[in-house]
């Protein structure tokens, strides 16, 4: 199950900018979270760009790169909201469990071969 919590028609946090924040906060980098996850670094600094906008504080903090190497850290906002974010996808895991059990059963049988 994936989940995208659309607050406004720009303003919305899902697995994949969650899974960025996640990838920030473990590697130090914007750059190389988006390496991991495949993005372009433009398009990593731009969803990071949006998270910062929409909430009433950043979600990441920058520092920019030189000599020492420049780096991101997530805020305590950014973990408040992360973490809050991942237990609603538990919670709705958990508590729809049985509905996603029934349409899961009411899916077309699709061949292994296709």
């Amino acid at each position: 199950m994936r989940i995208r919590i659309v607050f406004g028609e720009d303003e919305m946090i899902g697995p994949g900018k969650a899974d960025l924040l996640e990838r920030v906060d473990r590697c130090g980098s914007i750059a190389a979270a988006g390496r991991e996850m495949g993005m372009s670094y433009k398009r990593a600094w731009e969803l990071i760009g949006t998270l910062n906008a929409m909430f009433r504080a950043p979600l990441v903090e920058s520092t920019r790169g030189g000599p020492g190497g420049g780096g991101a850290v997530l805020t305590e906002l950014g973990r408040e909201v992360l973490a809050q974010y991942r237990a609603f996808e538990a919670d709705a895991a958990a508590d729809g469990a049985a509905r996603l059990a029934v349409l899961r059963g009411l899916l077309r049988d699709i061949p292994e071969e296709k």
